[in-house]
């Protein structure tokens, strides 16, 4: 259980049916002494990832969009390291992170009026020793701007509107990008997010922010320039959803029932199967693993506990396989996790946390592991007095 003083502690437990159990401590608002729910947006980081990756194939099963076909092609221009001839960069790569693509000093965070291809010309936004269609792994926030970019191309749509009525809104979760789309009720119960008890995030006090996109200093916070496909970064795709613990958890169940939520079909099967099985597995040389957290990647789904060659995935401790995303930003820590065997999964998020919290059992943070494994102690079955020792098998 978290200090209300340090952040707040949020899980919620579910199979295929419903939620199993949840929890909630701590303040969502220190300032007004508003209490944290399950229900409560909070900015989720890179779980968000993952839903983009789904509006994705929800794309591709309407023949918008390749994931195998070249991304320039839709964009209108190149895209390609610079000096090198041409090998393609494809959705398949940007998803799972073998683009060639690199972060630094945040440069995918591109103001409003500047454009994303004046980014992908610099060269250092790729990695010299490993080109496109190399194979290697380099987790970066990057290719989310592209991907954001490409879906606005394919939609005429600005991202967050159309997320938000093709993805969020058929699986009735109030959430958002960036806060714009988000009902005002989602707008008074936010999540604010701190870091040495100063509000860093979201303190929005009920009212929505006064620009919800990155600007230059001095420059109009005026959406009437938005441009479709040309920033794709301004919304925030590789971490800007605000989402509750529970909507999280209706993206979960959506996954473990392969496609389907309370009888509407969000995808395909197959897109489902597509999204999560791995595009990419260490094999101690093909990737930057970030000390054994990245050890298997699929389309912006990660698959852990699988064990391996340098490999220090299993923040659950339980040795069991799963696949879903975890999130880190702005004291920050997140994920959400399923069980395709087990048909099981948690949600949760913790906030409050230093720059460099402390390191846990495995490469995820002890803070990440305590409600990860706190999240799913949920789904054991209550053992009443007298009963025999059931149920408490590993799961």
């Amino acid at each position: 259980m978290r200090n209300e003083r340090e952040g707040v502690e949020v899980g919620v437990a579910f199979d295929t049916a419903g939620e199993r159990g949840s929890f909630a401590d701590g303040l969502a608002d220190p300032g007004a002494g508003r209490a944290v729910t399950p229900d409560d947006p909070v900015r989720i980081a890179s779980v968000s990832k993952l839903v983009v990756a789904i509006g994705v194939m929800k794309l591709v099963e309407l023949g918008r969009l390749d994931l195998d076909a070249d991304v320039s092609d839709m964009l209108g221009y190149t895209v390609k390291p610079p000096g090198r001839r041409r090998p393609p960069v494809t959705l398949r790569m940007l998803l799972s992170h073998t683009s060639g693509l690199r972060d630094h000093d945040d440069q995918y965070a591109i103001p409003l009026g500047e454009r994303l291809e004046a980014v992908l010309r610099s060269p250092h936004s790729w990695d010299p020793a490993h080109p496109p269609a190399s194979g290697y792994f380099t987790y970066s926030n990057l290719n989310f701007a592209v991907v954001g970019s490409v879906m606005e191309r394919a939609t005429g749509e600005r991202f967050d509107r159309w997320i938000r009525r093709q993805v969020l809104d058929p699986l009735k979760i109030d959430g958002c990008f960036n806060w714009p789309t988000c009902s005002d009720a989602a707008i008074a119960r936010a999540v604010v997010l701190t870091q040495d008890g100063k509000p860093i995030r979201d303190d929005l006090r009920s009212r929505r922010p006064d620009c919800p996109v990155f600007v230059r200093e001095g420059q109009p916070c005026d959406l009437s320039r938005w441009v479709a496909g040309e920033n794709g970064a301004l919304f925030s795709p590789q971490g800007g959803l605000r989402i509750s613990a529970r909507g999280l958890a209706r993206i979960g169940r959506m996954l473990l029932n392969g496609g389907t939520l309370d009888g509407a079909r969000i995808l395909s099967r197959a897109s489902v199967e597509e999204l999560l099985r791995p595009q990419w597995r260490f094999n101690g040389s093909n990737g930057a693993t970030d000390d054994g957290f990245y050890c298997s990647y699929g389309l912006a789904s990660q698959q852990i506990g699988i064990g391996g060659q340098g490999c220090s995935d299993d923040g659950a401790g339980d040795g069991t396989p799963r696949v879903g995303h975890a999130g880190e930003a702005y004291g920050l820590r997140s994920g959400l996790w399923i069980d395709r065997v087990q048909r099981t999964g948690v949600a949760y998020f913790v906030t409050g946390l230093a720059a460099d919290p402390p390191r846990g059992r495995s490469a995820f943070r002890q803070s990440e592991e305590q409600a990860f494994r706190r999240s799913l102690s949920l789904l054991r079955p209550t053992r009443h007095k007298g009963e025999a020792d059931v149920g408490e098998r590993r799961r």
